[in-house]
């Protein structure tokens, strides 16, 4: 694969605070490339950097084959920027936004078209302020594709949306891709990384403690299944306890055991049904990339 952006040594410096420390890694064409990490971990900085909206204070980054600090204007007519805030006049109507930032590039892609593409047509004569939510982030990623990018920065896409439309974004982030753009999605929800995202990086106190695609990611943590289940007698842990390849951790009554095979579910089970523990609330999941999160940084994820 080629590599359209490729980032290396990149440190962002604010007096003694190091924003961003470090970062190298690359991103390849047609591929949805994930920054997560917790709210004030860098990772918008670092995109902000590859910009070229802030200036880097040591590093060299590479977007299309150009330095985005000296050649901004030239790359921002190649790439599509949708901002993790951005503000408009309320009384601007749908279609006035689109075709003033059309203005600011040498090609452009006609208002209708965008607008059929992000579901707002109907919408095109309303204002700014008469807008959903999901609407104005709908208009936001048809701003960000005003001049037929080659890669489109989204940054905390779905924040404050509800279910439904944070949905809606992601298959519009999906279609992004299938146009043969390539899309770096910067996100603090795991699993708007785990579902969409080629490959991710997870960001934390301005460093990259993991790279690799989320299957990958999850796969790496050891006791990968996880068994929820309550029971009435809690002396039955320490029967349980003798499950080879098992990690029990017992509260009160609730019991979770961490194990790599599916077979210590029935095992479970069967020592349960023998001694004729009553048991409620069995679930058996796997872990989420929120998992490994928690188990590289030992954090809580910080809405």
């Amino acid at each position: 694969m080629r590599p359209v952006i490729t980032v290396k040594d990149l440190t962002k410096k604010y007096g003694s605070l190091r924003a961003v420390d470090g970062v190298s890694f690359a991103v390849y064409e047609n591929e949805i490339f994930g920054i997560v990490g917790p709210n004030g971990a860098g990772k918008t900085t670092t995109v902000e950097c590859l910009e070229g909206l802030r200036v880097p204070s040591s590093g060299s980054i590479r977007v299309l084959g150009l330095e985005p600090k000296a050649d901004g204007y030239k790359l921002r007519q190649l790439i599509g920027i949708q901002l993790q805030e951005g503000k408009f006049p309320d009384r601007i109507k749908v279609k006035e936004a689109l075709e003033l930032f059309a203005s600011f590039y040498s090609r452009s892609v006609p208002a209708g078209h965008l607008l059929e593409k992000v579901g707002l047509l109907d919408k095109a004569d309303d204002y700014f302020d008469n807008l959903s939510g999901g609407q104005k982030q709908r208009l936001s990623i048809a701003l960000a594709l005003v001049n037929d990018p080659q890669v489109v920065f989204f940054d905390e896409l779905t924040t404050g949306l509800d279910p439904q439309a944070r949905r809606a974004m992601w298959g519009m982030v999906r279609s992004t891709r299938e146009a043969g753009k390539t899309v770096i999605l910067v996100t603090h929800f795991m699993e708007e990384a785990e579902r969409l995202c080629d490959r991710v990086a997870i960001v934390d106190q301005g460093k990259i403690v993991a790279l690799d695609t989320p299957a990958n990611l999850i796969r790496s943590i050891d006791g990968g299944l996880r068994i929820n289940f309550s029971v009435n007698d809690s002396g039955i842990a320490a029967q349980l306890e003798s499950i080879e390849g098992c990690r029990l951790t017992a509260s009160n009554r609730d019991i979770t055991i961490q194990c790599a095979d599916y077979r210590v579910v029935g095992e479970v089970i069967r020592i349960l049904g023998e001694n004729d523990c009553d048991f409620h609330d069995f679930t058996v999941s796997k872990p989420a990339l929120e998992d490994v999160f928690l188990s590289i940084t030992g954090k809580e994820i910080r809405e």
